[in-house]
């Protein structure tokens, strides 16, 4: 029976929960997601659990902060003027945004604090500095 490796595509059920056991994504009840190994199409540890991996066979991987979305990086944080923002937005904390990076890349900002001046922002991933723990399931390799 074939294996999965680096440079195969391969489709692949998964559910995805932190370690307190809050799920957080699942394609399970869904269309598979496609993925090449090896492509840098989803984190490393993701793509780590999936090698060696059999059609129809089921597995449990957890993913350190190292092998997923990192550790928090304080660099990441910004004050950006408030005036900077649109009129129509209701600023608040906890408000996730799109913007575009210097590089063309866009990324998703959450605001963690706001006063009469700045609006202090942060382009760290959601997940940065979490354990990620996946239950993966391989349909087909191709």
């Amino acid at each position: 029976m074939s294996k999965a490796k680096i440079g195969d595509t391969v489709k692949v059920h998964y559910t995805g929960t932190f370690d307190d056991g809050t799920q957080f994504d699942s394609s399970v009840g869904q269309t598979p997601l496609i993925v090449k190994i090896g492509a840098g199409e989803t984190i490393p540890g993701f793509d780590k659990g999936l090698e060696g991996m059999a059609v129809g066979e089921k597995k449990r991987i957890s993913i350190p902060p190292e092998e997923g979305y990192g550790e928090h990086n304080p660099e990441l944080i910004h004050e950006v003027p408030r005036a900077d923002f649109p009129e129509e937005i209701d600023l608040k904390v906890g408000l996730e945004l799109q913007a575009q990076g210097p590089d063309g890349h866009s990324c998703v900002l959450s605001i963690k604090e706001i006063n009469e001046e700045t609006v202090t922002v942060d382009a760290n991933h959601p997940m940065v500095g979490k354990n990620l723990n996946f239950e993966l399931e391989i349909v087909d390799i191709a």
